[in-house]
């Protein structure tokens, strides 16, 4: 996608579906693209890589219950329909909850009044991705509505991750961290990969798991702004570049600045002050540095990257002094 927003829906499960006859709901949230029909002998019809109900012969509709990876505001659904044909529903709908911790399923099923619409029901118009609006709201749990049958191959819920409430609590965190509410709001160069898996938590997996930039060949150097969960004081970053041994950045330094929470379009440009002057990094490595005490607060950190290179993770730790949506999120 174009915007740095994440999928809040990655990392989830799906907790019940209507009917899961014919393939399970499960695959909605799959990471990788679907796939066309391979030919599987012995399948229940031709086979669809995603969620496909039996055909419904009474009124009605099938719905799937979906448990987000992360609490977020809404800015983006997508039900993508790619490589489904024969199965394809006649519309679609989806609704949201926002219920931190751990809700009972059978409130969120029989309980009608929980759940809020984001998507009216909507026609589905050929197989691929459509895309609507998330109208910027919370969530936790979404119920994705298909009219009165079929099958959907993925489904998506871009936005924006929310700290949780006990943050400004919490003796240490990592304030860089997606788990914490923090995301890339701009970035120099987001081609290769999205520079918001190196805020993913977690040691890094693969040689493709992390921001890699471009080739530079011209003068500068690449970047990413990272909006921290919370206001905080960090007193330490890390910048891990394992499993990279070719593609590591030279240097690195590290800015800071205040620019709220949902900063302006010119974040880029706003006053920003070096926190770590560019300095060495070592390839395929975990690189710590202690920043000088009373550094902060920041809202916003600035990872430089000389000249271009990749980054595996990226750590920012202290302490927070609230998270970065003080207003209410329904407001």
């Amino acid at each position: 996608m174009g915007d740095l927003f994440i999928d809040l829906a990655a990392g989830g499960s799906v907790l019940q579906a209507s009917d899961e006859y014919l393939n399970p709901a499960g695959r909605l949230l799959e990471p990788a693209d679907p796939v066309p029909d391979p030919g599987r002998p012995g399948a229940r019809g031709a086979w669809l890589d995603g969620w496909e109900t039996r055909r419904r012969r009474e009124p009605g509709h099938e719905w799937a219950i979906i448990r987000m990876g992360r609490r977020g505001l809404l800015e983006r659904l997508v039900v993508d329909t790619t490589h489904v044909t024969t199965s394809l529903p006649a519309a679609c709908s989806v609704e949201a909850v926002d219920l931190p911790g751990d809700p009972g399923l059978v409130d969120l099923v029989r309980n009608r009044s929980l759940w809020r619409e984001v998507v009216a029901r909507t026609p589905v118009r050929g197989g691929g991705p459509h895309s609507f609006a998330g109208d910027h709201i919370p969530a936790t749990h979404l119920r994705l509505v298909i009219y009165p049958d079929g099958g959907v191959a993925r489904f998506r819920a871009y936005g924006d991750p929310l700290p949780p409430a006990d943050l400004a609590s919490r003796d240490r965190v990592d304030l860089a961290s997606l788990d914490n509410g923090a995301r890339v709001v701009a970035a120099s160069d987001a081609r290769t990969s999205s520079p918001n898996l190196m805020l993913l938590p977690g040691d890094p997996r693969h040689h493709r798991d992390g921001w890699i930039t471009r080739r530079r060949r011209e003068p500068g150097f690449e970047w990413a702004i990272i909006r921290l969960g919370g206001a905080g004081f960090p007193t330490q970053v890390t910048v891990d570049t394992r499993h990279f041994p070719g593609d590591s950045p030279d240097r690195v330094a590290v800015l800071g600045a205040v620019a709220g929470g949902r900063p302006p379009d010119g974040i880029a440009d706003t006053d920003w002050r070096s926190i770590l002057e560019p300095t060495e990094v070592t390839a395929d490595s975990r690189n710590r540095f202690d920043l000088p005490a009373g550094t902060g607060p920041v809202t916003h950190l600035r990872l430089e990257l000389h000249p271009d290179g990749a980054v595996a993770r990226f750590r920012a730790h202290g302490t927070a002094l609230g998270g970065w949506l003080d207003e209410d999120p329904s407001g």
